[in-house]
């Protein structure tokens, strides 16, 4: 375990308290015994299939039309991640962009002839700003450069400038720049940024002579805010602070004397702040213990919205300030965020624009009217044959870190009709990241595995999102270490409940997750009957040579230099205990992944073969880190099913087993 160092932080702002937001505590299970199997005759074992499952939409990238009459969004409707656009009353949705590539971050120009957003190649991540035409579909490549990765397009009020963030394909940094689209002219905001720092979320003011942004550390673990004049590129700190403390940009106000931000510097955990330009002092408008994400001024100046985040579940807040009052909208439980690219209001901020995510409704667009306090759902991703009562909601469970320093959450989904006679099969999911966290929303694959049968317990592991700056830093410079023993912790509590057999219990994780799964067969190799890894590493030296380079600035800043820290990242490399791995092991990588390269996967596969061990392996090879086209979603979580069908059947399978 490292030594969590107790900094004393000197914040040279003054904080003021405007209105404090106390979320309550969610009610947690701490004994295994409590989580039930509920009775549905409805559901049959295997009703669920991947193929129907991944037939529900995935919809996300939202964007208001300048009028407020029309919704942007991107969405898998077609089987790519293209954009489409919706009328904001509802209604059936209509193709923008027809394209094999995958899109993300739409932007609506305000004068309403462009819609902005990004596309790479077959995920390499290199990602181009393209712009479409939202009356004809005419398309441009605005930024055609294959070598540099151009993001997080914002407009400029006027509509004939756009701010993005920039980074070469060979540089750990990004930069900010402005371009002219009428001209193709390109200023430089910021320049020559330190290797280890990158400049991120452009936000304009209101009178385009500014624009915000937030430099962040490669760890995650430092970050503030500047302001860039955009007539001299000039910028200016608002947030010099000592010690380790994130500060991030969200909104201007109308008037642009105060910044929306998101900071911990507070307590600890992440609070919304306005950020006063001049003084560069804070007035806290949240002083909680769950994470709370700053979210956008009404056009008005008068309200702000943001989201807490309390336990894996999140709600949406506004806040208005001649009341001082703050007020929790009533939406359906679960993960609620916020959607628009440069406001989630509309124009005259009657209405507001988000996203609702259940363990039992798919992420969808919605909108919020505040006169009459009610929402109407503008997109529908349940299809194919899938229903809302067909799926399991999770129960969120708590139980004690071995070394006895946390309490660690989790969800668990117990299958519809499960008799508790410890013969079922359970499998411990872990998420990527680390900086990350399970939350309560739709997950395909844990819903499919309820369905077939296999109990399943997800952990936020120590060194997860949501929970407080000490616990996401306490598997710094020990990645493999405490926050494996958190998920192996997992697997101990779920045998607890006396529903699945000890002996059957399957470890399975994607990206970071990919890597505790690999590090979980090698280091406790008893505990699991076979284990998956979708887009991991396993080799801390060659992913730190063959990843991309902001990348590596992370892996160096979170875990050390390989030189220095050898002993450390040999310990915490599985590939050198391959000889130790007994269970059968399924792994799955994109061909053009900057993040987990291919080989990670091939290395540990041709060492386990050559020992006579059981390794399936699948390189998709037109994906980069994770899966974007739809057939390869299907026929990667096909393998993952088949696999385990074979390798580690549920209690009275109905299944074929090869």
């Amino acid at each position: 375990m490292r030594l969590l160092l107790a900094f004393v932080i000197f914040v040279l702002m003054a904080t003021n308290l405007i209105a404090a937001q106390e979320a309550a505590a969610p009610t947690a299970i701490t004994d295994p015994r409590q989580i039930q199997s509920k009775a549905n005759p409805d559901v049959q074992q295997w009703q669920l299939s991947i193929e129907k499952l991944f037939m529900v939409r995935r919809v996300g990238g939202t964007a208001w039309s300048p009028d407020g009459k029309q919704i942007a969004f991107i969405s898998n409707i077609s089987g790519r991640n293209n954009l489409w656009l919706a009328p904001a009353e509802g209604g059936w949705p209509v193709q923008l962009t027809i394209s094999d590539q995958r899109q993300a971050s739409p932007a609506w120009s305000p004068d309403n002839k462009w819609i902005a957003y990004i596309s790479d190649h077959d995920g390499d991540e290199q990602w181009d700003i393209f712009l479409v035409s939202p009356a004809n579909g005419e398309v441009q490549n605005l930024t055609n450069t294959p070598a540099i990765s151009e993001e997080s397009p914002a407009w400029a009020p006027g509509g004939r400038y756009l701010a993005y963030q920039v980074k070469p394909q060979d540089s750990p940094t990004f930069e900010i720049d402005v371009m002219d689209i009428l001209t193709r002219k390109v200023r430089h905001m910021t320049t020559g940024t330190p290797a280890d720092l990158g400049n991120v979320g452009p936000i304009w003011s209101r009178d385009g002579k500014w624009i915000a942004y937030t430099q962040q550390h490669a760890a995650g673990k430092n970050s503030n805010v500047f302001i860039v004049e955009v007539a001299t590129a000039k910028s200016t700190l608002l947030t010099p602070h000592e010690g380790e403390h994130n500060f991030s940009a969200a909104d201007w106000s109308p008037d642009g004397k105060k910044l929306l931000v998101t900071s911990n510097a507070g307590n600890g955990y992440d609070n919304v702040g306005l950020l006063d330009v001049a003084s560069k002092k804070i007035d806290w408008l949240t002083q909680d213990k769950w994470e709370a994400s700053a979210g956008f001024f009404s056009p008005d100046g008068r309200q702000v919205s943001w989201t807490v985040n309390v336990d894996g579940n999140v709600q949406l807040v506004a806040h208005e300030f001649a009341q001082h009052h703050s007020q929790t909208l009533s939406i359906a439980a679960g993960v609620n965020s916020l959607g628009g690219a440069e406001s989630a209001f509309t124009r005259d901020g009657s209405r507001l624009l988000y996203y609702h995510n259940g363990p039992d409704s798919p992420n969808d667009v919605w909108v919020y009217n505040f006169s009459g306090k009610h929402s109407h759902q503008v997109t529908h991703s349940l299809v194919g044959g899938v229903r809302s009562s067909d799926l399991v909601k999770p129960f969120l469970v708590h139980y004690p870190s071995i070394d006895g320093k946390w309490t660690i959450s989790a969800f668990v989904y117990v299958p519809y009709n499960m008799p508790r006679d410890g013969r079922n099969a359970a499998v411990v999911y872990v998420h990527g990241g680390p900086t990350a966290q399970t939350q309560n929303g739709f997950d395909r694959l844990a819903q499919y595995l309820a369905n077939a049968g296999y109990l399943v317990i997800a952990p936020n592991y120590r060194g997860s999102t949501g929970y407080g700056k000490e616990f996401m830093d306490a598997n710094r410079f020990d990645m493999g270490g405490g926050d494996l023993a958190d998920v192996t912790a997992a697997a101990d509590w779920i045998k607890k409940s006396g529903y699945p057999d000890p002996k059957k219990i399957v470890l399975l994780g994607g990206s970071y997750g990919g890597y505790l799964t690999m590090m979980g067969v090698t280091k406790a190799p008893d505990e699991w009957a076979a284990g998956v890894a979708i887009v991991p590493f396993v080799n801390w030296f060659t992913e730190i040579k063959n990843e991309d380079p902001l990348l590596q600035q992370y892996d160096l800043a979170t875990m050390g230099d390989p030189e220095k820290n050898k002993t450390l990242l040999e310990d915490r490399s599985p590939v050198f205990f391959v000889d130790r791995i007994k269970a059968p092991l399924l792994l799955l990588a994109g061909a053009h992944d900057p993040r987990c390269p291919k080989e990670e996967s091939e290395q540990v596969a041709e060492a386990i073969k050559k020992r006579g061990g059981v390794a399936e392996l699948k390189i998709y090879e037109n994906e980069g880190h994770g899966f974007a086209r739809i057939e390869n979603q299907i026929d990667a979580y096909e393998r993952v099913a088949d696999f385990l069908k074979k390798h580690v059947p549920p209690a009275d399978c109905s299944c074929t087993l090869q």
